[in-house]
């Protein structure tokens, strides 16, 4: 906890927080009162005022004089500091009463002075993956753009797209939760699932809160600007299209499934050794959201995944307006391949065949860096019968790749936000700027 409140105290002095130069000015405003006031003091005691004898013990009389003036100077500082502190708590108190209370003004100032000068990064997906990357890049940067699917069915997400005609908020939830900068209460609320009670069961609170949303603001959009406002979300979310576009696949085996939710259910349970060959929306070419497109164009950094490469990355891209935004952009586009491969999508699948599938959807020459995670080291036991992805030597079509270790040792099925987060930043600024050019479509 010192060791805490101690670096926090540092990051008044950090370039850029336009704090020293008023905190030098308190310095030197106390230290001319204080020349002021002894030039009074000395000049009433050559005039023969006489001071009550305690004051010879008050001033430290007996002390040589070079030794009381450091005493004297360090107790200022001290009080100085701690007058700071108290102002920043109280401050703290009146202007922001339901932030975490341990959460202090310079860190305040800190997140508005320095991350929303961060890169401009668009991360696109869907699922726990996006909302796992999402949690990490939020402390290194103000200016994040999350861009979603809406191809999903199932769940809650799907019951509600049925019934009430409006987007599958699911993965729209998943990161505003992710992004949120509101007390922890409310955003452990915002993910709160209903295990009983008719029509309740299996609904999230967050679902739930932004469908109602939709009803008061009138559209699903605004929902999710207000939601995100409520919640003090670091960023924006948008979704890569308002159609209600379904996502289908053909197999390997000549067959066609229709619904995001039944593919991978399919191809779990119907016993053969059939694989996703393609993925393709319906209706075809829906328009892609302007915001969206608007964010890829302006973006430093364009991150894909990570998350189930059929039913979450992909659905973005066949989007023609988002696929055609991204090949437009100069940010270096880089995909964030899966820790474990997925049961019913991706089996077997090593590292290059997930490039592989992504350039046989939107054309070779599309990514520029694959980020892998090489922490192997340990097998990974499951009955959904996942296995650690396997990192090639050599990718093709001029992909770079990166490995590194980005798994999470809680859960080895899943990424690390910190060390995601901090493999990313460091790809961005290791980037020399020189990017293969995608082929034509």
């Amino acid at each position: 906890m010192n060791r805490l409140i101690s670096f926090d105290f540092l990051k008044w002095f950090y370039p850029g927080m336009h704090i020293k130069r008023w905190l030098a000015l308190i310095v030197i405003g106390v230290a001319i009162m204080t020349f002021g006031l002894s030039y009074v003091v000395r000049e009433a005691y050559l005039e023969g005022l006489r001071f009550p004898g305690f004051m010879y013990w008050l001033t430290l009389q007996f002390i040589p004089r070079y030794v009381r003036g450091i005493m004297f100077m360090g107790g200022a500082v001290g009080l100085i500091l701690f007058s700071i502190w108290q102002l920043n708590q109280s401050l703290l108190s009146v202007l922001a009463p339901n932030r975490d209370s341990t959460e202090s003004l310079v860190n305040t100032i800190y997140t508005q002075r320095f991350l929303r000068r961060g890169p401009k990064i668009v991360a696109i997906g869907g699922g726990t993956g996006l909302s796992t990357l999402l949690r990490g890049l939020k402390e290194y940067t103000g200016n994040l753009t999350a861009i979603v699917t809406v191809a999903d069915d199932g769940g809650s997400s799907g019951v509600l797209r049925r019934e009430l005609g409006v987007l599958p908020p699911g993965d729209v939830r998943n990161c505003i939760a992710a992004l949120a900068d509101a007390e922890p209460l409310v955003t452990r609320l915002f993910q709160y699932r209903f295990e009983d009670g008719s029509g309740l069961a299996g609904h999230s609170f967050g679902n739930l809160f932004i469908v109602a949303m939709s009803g008061v603001v009138g559209n699903f959009e605004d929902a999710i600007r207000q939601t995100s406002r409520v919640l003090a979300v670091r960023g924006q979310i948008i979704p890569s299209t308002l159609e209600n576009v379904t996502l289908s696949a053909k197999t390997t085996d000549q067959r066609t499934l229709m619904g995001e939710s039944n593919i991978t259910q399919d191809l779990k349970h119907n016993g053969s050794d059939a694989r996703i060959e393609q993925v393709y929306l319906l209706p075809h070419n829906p328009p892609a959201h302007p915001e969206a497109v608007r964010a890829i164009l302006e973006a430093d950094l364009i991150v894909l995944g990570p998350g189930s490469l059929y039913t979450s990355v992909l659905p973005n891209l066949l989007v023609q307006g988002i696929r055609r935004s991204l090949i437009a952009s100069s940010a270096p586009r880089v995909y964030v391949c899966n820790v474990a491969t997925q049961h019913g999508e991706t089996d077997g699948f090593s590292v290059r065949d997930h490039v592989d599938a992504i350039e046989d959807h939107v054309g070779k020459g599309f990514l520029h860096y694959v980020l892998a995670n090489n922490n192997l080291s340990e097998p990974i036991p499951r009955a959904e019968q996942s296995r650690p992805v396997q990192v090639d030597e050599g990718i093709n079509n001029g992909v770079r790749l990166v490995a590194t270790d980005v798994i999470s040792e809680e859960n080895r099925y899943h990424h690390d936000s910190s060390k995601l987060a901090d493999a990313v930043m460091r790809l961005y600024y290791d980037h020399d700027g020189s990017l293969p050019q995608p082929e034509p479509e």
